[in-house]
């Protein structure tokens, strides 16, 4: 029997945050008419062609259900489907929406409730297991904490369809870059050390630096939960680096779970961490579906205006001289070229702004023939359960290859403006109070 949820069964959920939910539900730009609702609920002629080798996919009557066949054919095969749930559908009223729409609003960062709202034209939501946790039943659950990690693009690109006045892409990472535009706009308070290339590395040491940055700065790439409800870290927003106020209520959360003395915990929990994306090596595959990007934006867009069959607004950008052969050639590629190039950066888009999510548990004496795996951490003499998982692993449009590529632009543009006026230690922009 199917199940629907009605307006009455909304005092059942609790906000979570803006980039993971137990029950994902969509959101619209807060300026978008119901029409334009309507008009974006399945996939484009050009999408149905750029995904026409998955018959299910393309001929999907909702976002909702092309998105959750997206997971399950194309993201689980290639990040392995242990560690992703493509999750269920789940019918919902329009009043359920409205009512949780009422609920949240308060809960949610100011700044995203003027973006964007509970879209509540849907008539689906997809529901998934609440990953922060482990499933009740399985030996001894006892505590849990949880850590979500937003690692970002862990490669520096080497795309021969860079252009020469954006070199720096092959020594500065996106990630690295993106924070000085974000410090100009002022969405963040100071820049992060942390650098994807570091927990990327395969390096204990780099990886144990990276956890650490994180900590510092965690933005909204960083979030720790205990036993479901978040004790460090924004709800889908930037922070400010952490303080001594915030890292006193830290230690004292971690209390019933690492088994150390006060002052001593959080680095042994940031040692937790850190053991484990470097034993279970997880990021690998993450970085292997990320360097699906071969071409870099400044290659994969022109494949793109092949696709839809539009002139090049690219290339109508640029005078002769700049417009390099190497360039104009893609336009003369087979439209199957075309097309794979951009599904893999599509594809690797996806990659490049999931989160993963980490959860333990203390493991008891008795917990004998464990369906997880365990780490063992040496600092407390402690073994831990562990299950790691991907999540926000959303279908990108192709419509939005435009906005890629005019972010990237906006980004290097900063990033040299900052660093003409700034002092530069070797490749990293060093700013000053």
């Amino acid at each position: 029997m199917e199940i629907k949820l009605e307006q009455k069964d909304a005092a059942d959920w609790i906000y979570r945050g803006e980039d993971w939910k137990v029950m994902r539900i969509q959101k619209v730009a807060s300026n978008s008419s119901s029409r334009c609702l309507v008009d974006h609920t399945v996939l484009t002629e050009h999408e149905r062609l750029l995904w026409r080798e998955l018959e299910e996919l393309i001929s999907s009557p909702t976002k909702e259900s092309a998105e959750l066949l997206y997971v399950q054919h194309v993201i689980s095969p290639l990040l392995g489907p242990e560690h992703v749930d493509a999750g269920t559908h789940v019918l919902v009223s329009r009043e359920f929406l409205e009512s949780i729409e009422k609920k949240v609003i308060c809960q949610r960062p100011a700044w995203r409730v003027d973006a964007a709202k509970i879209d509540t034209q849907r008539n689906f939501v997809l529901l998934m297991s609440d990953h922060s946790l482990f499933p009740s039943g399985i030996l001894n659950v006892g505590p849990c904490i949880s850590v979500e990690i937003k690692p970002k693009c862990g490669f520096l690109p080497s795309s021969r369809f860079i252009a020469e006045r954006n070199v720096i892409k092959r020594s500065a990472t996106r990630f690295r870059m993106h924070q000085v535009l974000k410090l100009h706009e002022r969405e963040i308070s100071e820049l992060s050390q942390y650098d994807p290339l570091d927990i990327f590395s395969g390096s204990k040491e780099r990886i144990h630096k990276a956890i650490n940055d994180l900590y510092n700065t965690p933005q909204n790439n960083f979030r720790v939960f205990l036993n479901g409800s978040i004790i460090f870290g924004g709800l889908g927003g930037g922070t400010n680096k952490t303080s001594c106020v915030i890292e006193k209520a830290f230690e004292d959360a971690l209390k019933g779970v690492i088994q150390a003395d006060d002052g001593l915990r959080t680095r042994s929990f940031i040692e937790l961490v850190a053991e484990t994306v470097y034993s279970s090596r997880v990021l690998d595959r993450l970085l292997e579906v990320q360097k699906l990007d071969n071409f870099d934006i400044e290659g994969a867009i022109h494949a793109y205006y092949n696709i839809i069959s539009q002139p090049c607004m690219v290339c109508s950008e640029l005078d002769e001289a700049r417009l390099q052969p190497r360039y104009a050639s893609l336009h003369s590629i087979p439209l199957d070229e075309s097309l794979k190039m951009v599904k893999d950066y599509l594809i690797a888009a996806t990659a490049k702004d999931c989160s993963l999510m980490i959860s333990f548990k203390p493991r008891e004496d008795t917990d004998f023939g464990s369906p997880y795996s365990s780490i063992y951490l040496k600092s407390t003499n402690q073994n831990f359960d562990y299950k790691v998982n991907f999540i926000d692993l959303d279908l990108k449009p192709l419509n939005k290859m435009e906005t890629y590529y005019e972010k990237d632009k906006k980004i290097l543009n900063s990033y040299v403006q900052a660093a003409e006026t700034k002092h530069m230690k070797g490749d990293t922009l060093v700013m000053e109070a």
